[in-house]
């Protein structure tokens, strides 16, 4: 496989498990928001599930296993009510944002337009959790230092 087919299948699998990692954190988000921002949950973990599934389908195409989701994941922060329901599906679209940046820069041709129409969704829907909108979705939080590995993979 060349380096670029290995660079866009890496970036495949990453955008997978930001995925699966989303689909979960917004199981938690679904169970914790207030009543009037629950079909925005739904609407997000319908959307999340959708875009996983396509994945897996894309990284069979290439002949790849597709990457797993874990059994579970490590929170970025406690989530005991609305408030942080709502922190925590901002936090999860500014993640997805980023791995999907990651795969527009990795590849081309309509897999890259399919990559640029999720970082769009995900940086829309950050938006609308109460985040400011930013310049270049997908990005910005690349310049947040890390916080450690968690024992689990993280949402």
């Amino acid at each position: 496989m060349s380096e670029a087919k290995d660079r866009e299948l890496r970036a495949l699998q990453g955008a997978l498990a930001a995925e699966h990692a989303a689909v979960y954190g917004y199981g938690v988000v679904g169970g914790l928001v207030a009543d009037d921002r629950r079909a925005d949950a739904r609407a997000a973990y319908d959307a999340h599930r959708a875009r996983r599934d396509a994945l897996v389908r894309e990284v069979k195409d290439t002949g790849a296993d597709p990457v797993a989701a874990a059994a579970g994941y490590a929170l970025p922060f406690q989530v005991p009510d609305s408030p942080a329901a709502v922190r925590l599906a901002t936090e999860l679209e500014n993640r997805v944002a980023g791995v999907y940046a990651d795969l527009v820069r990795a590849s081309g041709g309509e897999r890259r337009r399919a990559a640029a129409e999720a970082l769009r969704e995900a940086a829309v829907r950050a938006v609308r959790w109460g985040r400011e909108s930013v310049a270049f979705p997908g990005l910005d939080e690349r310049a947040e230092p890390s916080s450690g590995a968690p024992s689990t993979p993280a949402v």
